[in-house]
């Protein structure tokens, strides 16, 4: 079906099929038996209707996990609208699926254009939300860019992803940023096990799944040793792989070297990689030169939020034929006869080519997506402009929630220990 057939037969939405509306339900409701820290914030926003009367409009990568949370923010009274954030990570049936059995607005199909995906920004920002949810900024770059006049109107944002906070950041230096923002991303129980656990597993997976080669014996280049990059050098290395990373950051170099990895500039790295995995946030940290020296038949992936992290217009330039050999793996025949591989176009290889982080890491990543738009509604107008983290007792409070849901306990302070804690006079 071409990208322009839409479906809008029950609530105004832009799915692919209204018809893989039945496995989407499937997906949906068993990615929810492995998120059950959101399942009970989301029974009592049930019960407690907190966004009720209130226009939520989410940005985010529509998988089952997404799902999950939409259907929590609407649980609590919200009218919702869903819109994708990346044009290849939506999956088609749990897209359907929320249509046709949730009664939800969603506006997302794999593949759309980008055309498409600034036209259902705009749809998003048509909703006038009071509160937004983003994933990577685009829909509030989009409204303080274009559409400034709904600035008043807007409660905050919670944002989740590096690269997000990064550019509000940035908004905020310039004073573009009128309104508060959580950075979810900053919370632990974020990007300490998101970032790190789920992009390290859905990375490689992605990778596995595009192009079914053995990880054993190959060099991977993990370009950036944040979070996400400490996750897939990590996963890499448990599969067999030797690990390079490449770092600007002299302090995360040395880390990675501590961690007993190899570490080099990328233009080093370039020769001798067969698998590259970028995950900076970054532009162009794989760039012409970079591609020129890569061996044949190197393979190029991204994990960072935007697909500018390659520069493919110069890849593009270096070859005399590009193709599709499998699904969602292009093959770029340089001048020389040596063959590049990119994986997704660019983007997101572990959304694209796999389905995303498992929903258990994400659990508590939704938990504080949640519980962030719950405390801008709580705090409305006595929180100022710009970048705010979540407080850390919400941060330990899901931490706390997920261990129960582990069946782990752990110890507690005696009052002994609360009060040396408490002083300073008791030494050796």
């Amino acid at each position: 079906m071409r990208e322009e057939q839409v479906q809008n037969t029950l609530v105004p939405s832009e799915v692919k099929d209204l018809k893989l509306a039945e496995a989407g339900v499937n997906r949906i409701e068993w990615a929810g038996t492995d998120m059950p820290v959101l399942n009970l914030i989301a029974k009592r926003f049930k019960n407690e209707l907190p966004f009720k009367g209130l226009k939520v409009s989410v940005c985010a990568h529509v998988t089952c996990e997404t799902a999950n949370l939409a259907l929590a923010i609407a649980a609590g009274g919200a009218d919702c609208v869903l819109i994708a954030s990346n044009p290849l990570s939506t999956q088609d049936d749990v897209a359907a699926a929320l249509v046709k059995n949730y009664g939800l607005n969603v506006y997302a199909m794999k593949g759309e254009s980008m055309e498409t995906y600034h036209r259902h920004i705009n749809i998003a920002l048509d909703h006038n939300p009071q509160l937004i949810i983003d994933d990577g900024c685009d829909l509030v770059a989009t409204l303080v860019q274009e559409r400034a006049k709904q600035v008043p109107n807007i409660i905050g944002t919670t944002e989740e992803t590096t690269t997000g906070v990064t550019r509000l950041y940035a908004m905020h230096k310039s004073g573009q940023l009128k309104f508060p923002a959580m950075a979810i991303n900053n919370s632990q129980t974020k990007h300490l096990f998101d970032n790190r656990y789920g992009t390290g597993q859905s990375t490689l997976d992605g990778i596995i799944r595009a192009t079914n080669r053995l990880i054993s014996g190959r060099t991977v280049v993990v370009v950036g040793y944040g979070y996400c990059g400490k996750g897939c050098a990590m996963r890499a290395r448990g599969l067999g792989a030797r690990v390079i990373v490449t770092e600007i950051n002299p302090v995360k170099a040395l880390e990675a070297v501590m961690d007993g990895y190899e570490v080099m500039p990328i233009a080093e790295a370039a020769k001798l990689g067969d698998i590259f995995i970028t995950v900076t946030g970054n532009k162009h940290v794989i760039d012409g030169q970079h591609f020129a020296v890569m061996k044949d038949g190197a393979i190029v992936s991204n994990s960072g939020h935007f697909d500018l992290e390659l520069n493919l217009v110069a890849l593009e330039k270096l070859a005399q034929k590009r193709r599709e050999v499998r699904p969602l793996m292009e093959e770029f025949k340089l001048k020389d006869g040596r063959n590049i591989y990119v994986l997704a176009q660019g983007r997101l290889v572990n959304l694209s080519c796999a389905e995303g982080h498992p929903a258990s890491v994400m659990d508590m990543s939704f938990a504080n997506q949640a519980l962030g738009l719950e405390y801008l509604v709580k705090e409305k107008g006595s929180l100022t402009p710009g970048v705010h983290a979540l407080p850390e007792a919400v941060d330990h409070q899901i931490a706390q929630l997920k261990l129960n849901s582990l069946s782990i306990n752990i110890d507690e302070l005696t009052k002994e220990m609360k009060d040396y804690m408490d002083s300073w006079e008791m030494g050796s």
